[in-house]
């Protein structure tokens, strides 16, 4: 893959771009970075233009210098695609980028293909969640970064049973990203994205495009229920949960993941228009 950087609202963003054909932007989890995506590129390289995001913050992009809106991530989104000079983007994100490709579909109708939204939410932080991300970002401004005795409750938020169980390479990825992130700007992400969180259920009423929601059954951050709501709120999307999966789903279950892109790409190619 090559790396590639774009000038945004937000600061430099890092891509990673490989392959050609239509173009797929996959947007990943916070304290993630774009190579939570690697065994999608494998897979759909061959037949799509592969774009890896290292979101605002986070990997080889700038640091972020406050706190943003989900309107300024869609607004990275504009950016690197006019960059790419890209006409229209299959949208695959993960949590926090599940959410921006909800707010990308709603705002920017003419821009997107599908959308596949994954371990995601549509409601605001609730006072637990504001409460326990608080006392996560705090200890680990004491500590200089997600390490330490952070590691597990970054763990748990991420990973269920199984993962943790049968799968230690996730493991150790996870732990090995969370520790990369510069905990000032995971700070301004963390507050952007989970305290500020918009309640988007009214905007994703809007959307148009064809829309996959995927919840993991084993997801303790936004659990099933919440991402169903999520999916109830969009026009016409369609629901899956994958039963052996946590928060990061394409990490955790990459082939299951890269068959439910695939068939729900292989359903609206075969679905007439208009």
């Amino acid at each position: 893959m090559q790396d590639r950087y774009v000038e945004t609202v937000l600061g430099r963003i890092r891509l990673r771009v490989d392959g050609s054909g239509p173009a797929m932007l996959f947007w990943p989890s916070l304290l993630m970075d774009g190579t939570l995506w690697s065994a999608q590129a494998a897979h759909f390289a061959d037949r799509f233009q592969v774009i890896l995001v290292d979101p605002p913050g986070h990997g080889g992009s700038d640091p972020l210098t406050g706190p943003f809106t989900f309107e300024q991530c869609a607004e990275v989104i504009l950016a690197i695609i006019d960059d790419l000079q890209v006409d229209r983007v299959h949208l695959i994100g993960n949590s926090w980028g599940g959410m921006i490709g909800g707010t990308f579909a709603a705002l920017h109708p003419d821009r997107i293909g599908i959308a596949v939204l994954m371990n995601a939410t549509a409601s605001p932080a609730g006072r637990r969640q504001k409460i326990e991300y608080g006392v996560l970002i705090r200890a680990a401004q004491l500590l200089g970064g997600m390490r330490g005795p952070l590691t597990g409750p970054v763990r748990d938020a991420f990973l269920g049973p199984t993962a943790k169980r049968e799968k230690p390479e996730v493991v150790a990825t996870v732990n090995e990203l969370a520790r990369k992130v510069d905990i000032t700007s995971g700070r301004h992400a963390v507050i952007s994205v989970v305290p500020r969180r918009p309640d988007q259920r009214t905007l994703l009423g809007k959307i148009r495009t064809p829309v996959l929601v995927v919840a993991g059954a084993e997801d303790a951050t936004f659990p099933v229920a919440e991402t169903e709501e999520m999916a109830d709120s969009i026009p016409g999307a369609r629901f899956v949960v994958l039963e052996q999966s946590a928060h990061l789903a394409a990490l955790e279950s990459p082939q299951e993941v890269n068959a439910l892109i695939d068939d729900f790409l292989a359903d609206q190619s075969a679905t007439p228009s208009g």
